[in-house]
């Protein structure tokens, strides 16, 4: 069912702030529940991030296809599935609900509603996991949505990016507007202003790189715009 674009923008608004509060607050709550105990404190932010936003694409999904991220609404744009002026009017309403929940979460657990993080993690190391890690979420989206197996997006991009907390030294934040939103949360979850250009520059690539990959696996295959799917996670410092 088409729904029109203002539903479209609220739907992605909602559900970008959802996220950035999932992923900020569990991460949170980890360090608190687990003082001094890093790896737990990512498995536990893993864990809920991983099945909470497998609950967020459900709900969102049918409506703007629940990217949640600049990155997938240009790759589709790019690949045919969603008009240019949809995907550029996404933008604002990505990156605005990703700030938006950084104020929610830190409000959530009783520190300042706004402070710039100051955890810094900008090496060529954190900038390669990136390319890796949005390349191959944007690979895992548009593959599924190729051969007509949309319905298991929500679960494969909820285990990919738990995932990919582990096997990524930056976590895999694989998104602009929640790495934009996680500046103003000066907690564990949060990414130091000089440190986000690597991030954001390597998370455009790996879309670029991803687009190459798609067209290359799946060359005949018409792209539909990709109900259930997003693109969105950022996940917590893993003590680095």
């Amino acid at each position: 069912m088409k729904q029109p674009l203002t539903r479209k923008l609220i739907a992605e608004y909602v559900g970008s702030l959802l996220l950035a509060a999932l992923v900020i607050g569990s991460g949170i709550a980890a360090q608190r529940l687990s003082p001094g105990d890093t790896g737990l404190q990512l498995t536990e932010n893993a864990a809920a991030t991983a099945t909470g936003l497998f609950a967020i694409i459900l709900v969102f999904g049918p409506i703007s296809g629940a990217h949640f991220n600049p990155v997938v609404s240009i790759v589709d744009a790019g690949l045919g599935g969603l008009p240019w002026r949809h995907a550029i009017a996404y933008l604002p309403a990505q990156l605005s609900g990703c700030v938006s929940g950084a104020i929610l979460a830190n409000l959530m657990f009783s520190t300042r509603a706004i402070s710039i993080s100051t955890t810094h993690r900008g090496t060529l190391a954190h900038g390669l996991s990136e390319v890796v890690a949005t390349g191959g979420l944007i690979l895992m989206i548009f593959s599924l949505a190729r051969s007509g197996r949309t319905a298991q997006a929500p679960a494969a991009v909820g285990a990919y990016l738990g995932a990919a907390y582990f096997f990524t030294s930056s976590t895999s934040f694989a998104n602009p507007a929640i790495t934009v939103g996680r500046m103003f949360s000066n907690t564990f979850a949060g990414i130091a202003p000089s440190a986000a250009p690597i991030f954001i520059i390597a998370q455009f690539l790996g879309g670029g790189l991803s687009i190459l990959l798609v067209r290359t696996l799946y060359p005949d295959i018409p792209t539909n715009h990709a109900p259930d799917v997003v693109g969105s996670h950022a996940a917590v410092p893993s003590g680095r």
